[in-house]
């Protein structure tokens, strides 16, 4: 799982796997789901993010060894 952000566009992209895109769904105007050709999840992209989003907090819990 990969989180970036990108200051400049302020856009938040996170990749839950690194599988090859069939398709880019659009979810509103500023959110889009890239999903495999099986319908599974690869990444899902934030556009206005700073707005939309808590870039200031950052947690991750969970993480098997």
């Amino acid at each position: 799982m990969k989180l970036q952000y990108f200051g400049d566009t302020d856009t938040l992209y996170i990749e839950f796997r690194g599988d090859s895109v069939a398709e880019t769904r659009s979810l509103d105007e500023n959110t889009t789901l890239d999903v495999d050709a099986s319908g599974g999840v690869c990444a899902i992209t934030f556009e206005h993010a700073s707005e939309r989003t808590d870039l200031q907090h950052l947690t991750v819990e969970g993480i098997a060894a």
